[in-house]
């Protein structure tokens, strides 16, 4: 019979050196597969929405900044209470984590109509807020509206795939994310153009443009919101409701999940503020240097996706090795997480430098915005190692509900290092000048969290 390689840690059994690694594995792989499918479903949006012109790509790129905060607010109210379904798991207390299961997706499911209600507030100025040039704003406006009105569904899928990884099943969330990426081709095909062809097929479609890939992405979240939490409410073993268990508020779980949430929210609009800035560094250099910045970051996330999804397996991991008192792994599975993902995005790095021109290229068909996209992309390859280092030991900090420590060293090295280089830079260098300053800071980063990780006040037990 085949040994249950996580049960095992849980019940205090010996693991092997092999082991250890057969288990991140096997955690990792598919959390790998939902991150780049994720990646995959940017791509499709930014390569359809390119065959549009460099002033539609630019739109949505004027409004990457306020999505990726609008996200990570999401994801960290979902953390606050997922970390500790991990470590209730970890110690045997499978009730008590359904309770906390139930509690989280209260909270989650209330702050996503929040945060859809601001968003759809300030969507009309926002873009103007950024520095966007007059012809980019209705439509990146447009785009933003509907992506803060498809925020509960974001946050749905946050919290019922983070319930069901911190649970150790990672299969269904990231095949989930697989068929989300084929429904948003799907939707994109029938939304964005007036007509698409098909393996010869004419398919017509409503010629929405940039507001139409937003609509595709929404209803691919839409569904498969839905579908999580019925695998999440219903199928899973160890969190589906129970008719004999009722909601219980406990005062101190929502301490627990707001000592968690709180510096990674914080962290994401420290974070996202810099991006703010960094946006308004890049809009003045130009339409072609805004859409080829748009399209780099967005090559560059299937380089680091991988990264993301060893945090996310370690996250796990360092959870229940924490609620099951299993401190001869808890250290061992940091390191061991943390240097999987160093090696992983160090060839992806390598990959990446080599591939440049082709993954811009898919992207964009404007030549200028392949070559300069191209160029910063080589830039950014140098720091993935590091990079990784700083992606996974954050994961590995957040399963021990270590949070705040992560969220000062992201302020730090990006305020301190990779603005100031930027802002220096961007003038005289143009977008090359801003790249080298993530290049800089992405680095500096990852040292300052091999760091931390060496240290020992984050192996501390939230029970």
């Amino acid at each position: 019979m085949k040994r249950d390689l996580l049960e095992s840690l849980r019940g205090g059994e010996q693991l092997a050196l092999r082991e250890q690694i057969l288990l991140i594995a096997q955690l990792s792989l598919p959390a790998i597969l939902a991150q780049v499918s994720s990646i995959v479903m940017q791509y499709i949006d930014a390569s359809m929405v390119g065959r549009l012109g460099a002033a539609d790509s630019a739109s949505i790129g004027l409004m990457s900044s306020s999505t990726w905060l609008f996200g990570g607010l999401c994801a960290a109210v979902a953390m606050g209470f997922t970390v500790q379904v991990a470590q209730r798991i970890g110690a045997g207390e499978v009730k008590t984590a359904r309770n906390l299961m139930k509690q989280g997706f209260l909270a989650s499911v209330s702050f996503g109509l929040l945060l859809a209600l601001a968003g759809a507030a300030v969507s009309t100025a926002l873009p103007r807020w950024l520095g966007g040039a007059e012809e980019l704003c209705t439509n990146a406006s447009r785009y933003f509206l509907v992506y803060a009105l498809s925020l509960p569904f974001v946050q749905t899928n946050n919290l019922c795939g983070g319930m069901l990884q911190a649970s150790g099943n990672m299969r269904v969330p990231s095949l989930l994310h697989v068929l989300m990426c084929a429904l948003d081709v799907v939707f994109n095909l029938l939304l964005i153009f007036p007509e698409s062809h098909v393996l010869g097929l004419r398919i017509p479609g409503a010629g929405l443009g940039v507001m139409g890939a937003a609509l595709g992405t929404a209803l691919s979240q839409a569904v498969i919101a839905l579908v999580m939490a019925f695998f999440l409410l219903a199928r899973s073993p160890m969190l589906r409701l129970r008719r004999s268990e009722r909601l219980h508020f406990e005062a101190e779980d929502w301490r627990r999940g707001l000592h968690i949430a709180a510096p990674l929210g914080l962290e994401r609009a420290i974070m996202s503020g810099a991006q703010v800035v960094a946006t308004s560094i890049v809009a003045p250099l130009g339409t072609i240097a805004i859409a080829a910045n748009s399209f780099a970051v967005t090559a560059e996330s299937l380089c680091y996706m991988p990264g993301y999804g060893i945090a996310a397996a370690a996250t796990t991991l360092i959870g229940q090795s924490i609620g099951a008192k299993r401190k001869d792994l808890t250290r061992r599975l940091g390191w061991l997480t943390t240097g999987m993902g160093i090696a992983i995005m160090s060839l992806s790095g390598a990959l990446m430098f080599v591939a440049a021109p082709l993954m811009i290229g898919f992207l964009s068909p404007d030549a200028a915005v392949i070559d300069l996209g191209a160029r910063v992309l080589r830039i950014e390859a140098f720091a993935e190692p590091m990079f990784a280092a700083s992606i996974v030991a954050s994961g590995v900090f957040r399963g021990a509900g270590d949070t705040l420590a992560a969220s000062l060293l992201n302020f730090v090295s990006m305020w301190c290092v990779r603005l100031p280089i930027a802002a220096l830079l961007a003038p005289r260098v143009g977008l090359v000048g801003v790249w080298v300053g993530m290049a800089v800071e992405l680095s500096v980063r990852g040292v300052l969290f091999l760091i931390r990780l060496a240290g020992r006040k984050w192996e501390k037990t939230m029970l």
